[in-house]
Protein backbone atom coordinates (compact mmCIF):
# COMPACT_ATOMS: atom_id res chain seq x y z
CA UNK A 1 0.00 0.00 0.00
CA UNK A 2 3.03 2.44 1.13
CA UNK A 3 4.61 2.37 -2.20
CA UNK A 4 0.78 3.17 -4.14
CA UNK A 5 0.40 5.81 -1.92
CA UNK A 6 4.19 7.25 -2.69
CA UNK A 7 3.55 6.85 -6.14
CA UNK A 8 0.59 8.77 -6.92
CA UNK A 9 1.97 11.94 -4.70
CA UNK A 10 4.93 11.59 -6.91
CA UNK A 11 2.48 11.38 -9.82
CA UNK A 12 1.12 14.18 -8.08
CA UNK A 13 4.29 16.36 -7.98
CA UNK A 14 5.67 15.90 -11.09
CA UNK A 15 2.61 18.19 -12.46
CA UNK A 16 3.32 20.97 -10.79
CA UNK A 17 4.35 23.87 -12.97
CA UNK A 18 7.35 25.33 -12.85
CA UNK A 19 7.31 28.41 -10.75
CA UNK A 20 4.24 27.35 -8.59
CA UNK A 21 3.85 25.49 -5.22
CA UNK A 22 1.47 23.50 -4.31
CA UNK A 23 1.10 21.75 -0.34
CA UNK A 24 1.00 18.62 1.40
CA UNK A 25 -2.25 18.62 2.53
CA UNK A 26 -3.34 19.45 -0.90
CA UNK A 27 -2.07 16.35 -2.17
CA UNK A 28 -2.88 14.55 0.53
CA UNK A 29 -6.88 15.44 -0.27
CA UNK A 30 -6.42 15.22 -4.51
CA UNK A 31 -5.24 11.37 -3.66
CA UNK A 32 -8.21 10.65 -1.51
CA UNK A 33 -6.23 10.42 2.14
CA UNK A 34 -7.37 14.34 3.67
CA UNK A 35 -5.42 13.28 6.70
CA UNK A 36 -2.20 12.13 5.13
CA UNK A 37 -0.43 15.48 4.64
CA UNK A 38 2.59 14.55 6.93
CA UNK A 39 2.80 10.73 4.89
CA UNK A 40 3.47 12.74 1.62
CA UNK A 41 5.97 14.58 3.55
CA UNK A 42 7.60 11.24 4.22
CA UNK A 43 7.07 10.31 0.48
CA UNK A 44 8.82 13.46 -0.70
CA UNK A 45 11.85 12.95 1.45
CA UNK A 46 11.99 9.28 0.53
CA UNK A 47 11.75 10.66 -3.37
CA UNK A 48 15.73 11.38 -4.30
CA UNK A 49 16.11 7.72 -4.76
CA UNK A 50 13.81 7.88 -7.76
CA UNK A 51 15.18 7.51 -10.76
CA UNK A 52 13.21 10.15 -12.29
CA UNK A 53 13.18 13.88 -10.91
CA UNK A 54 10.38 14.89 -8.28
CA UNK A 55 10.42 18.24 -7.50
CA UNK A 56 9.64 18.18 -3.65
CA UNK A 57 11.29 21.39 -3.25
CA UNK A 58 7.34 22.87 -4.96
CA UNK A 59 6.04 21.61 -1.97
CA UNK A 60 5.40 23.52 1.15
CA UNK A 61 3.26 24.01 4.07
CA UNK A 62 0.20 25.42 4.12
CA UNK A 63 0.75 28.67 5.26
CA UNK A 64 3.74 28.68 2.73
CA UNK A 65 6.74 28.10 4.67
CA UNK A 66 9.92 26.17 3.95
CA UNK A 67 9.17 23.35 6.45
CA UNK A 68 10.69 20.33 4.34
CA UNK A 69 13.86 22.24 3.88
CA UNK A 70 15.61 20.08 6.45
CA UNK A 71 15.37 17.02 3.93
CA UNK A 72 17.68 18.13 1.06
CA UNK A 73 21.26 17.61 1.09
CA UNK A 74 22.21 21.34 1.79
CA UNK A 75 19.72 23.65 4.18
CA UNK A 76 18.99 26.34 1.45
CA UNK A 77 18.64 23.98 -1.33
CA UNK A 78 15.23 24.07 -1.39
CA UNK A 79 15.09 27.88 -1.09
CA UNK A 80 17.38 28.48 -3.51
CA UNK A 81 15.95 25.95 -6.17
CA UNK A 82 12.30 27.92 -5.62
CA UNK A 83 13.89 31.34 -5.98
CA UNK A 84 16.06 30.23 -9.55
CA UNK A 85 11.98 29.32 -10.48
CA UNK A 86 11.36 33.31 -9.14
CA UNK A 87 9.36 32.61 -6.20
CA UNK A 88 10.58 35.40 -3.61
CA UNK A 89 11.15 33.78 -0.22
CA UNK A 90 11.87 35.95 2.95
CA UNK A 91 12.83 34.29 6.12
CA UNK A 92 11.74 30.56 4.73
CA UNK A 93 8.57 32.23 3.59
CA UNK A 94 7.04 32.18 0.04
CA UNK A 95 6.09 35.45 -0.89
CA UNK A 96 2.43 36.12 -3.19
CA UNK A 97 2.13 32.20 -1.89
CA UNK A 98 -1.98 32.56 -2.55
CA UNK A 99 -0.88 33.64 -6.43
CA UNK A 100 1.38 30.80 -6.60
CA UNK A 101 -0.35 28.23 -5.16
CA UNK A 102 -1.34 25.19 -7.46
CA UNK A 103 -4.23 22.91 -7.09
CA UNK A 104 -4.20 19.83 -9.59
CA UNK A 105 -8.01 19.64 -9.77
CA UNK A 106 -8.04 22.63 -11.59
CA UNK A 107 -5.90 21.45 -14.12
Amino acid sequence: METGFFEKVYDIVRQIPYGRVTTYGIIAAHIGSPQAARMVGWALNKSAGEKEFIPAHRVVNRKGLLTGKHYFANENTMKEMLESEGIKIIDNQIQNFKDLLWHPDSY
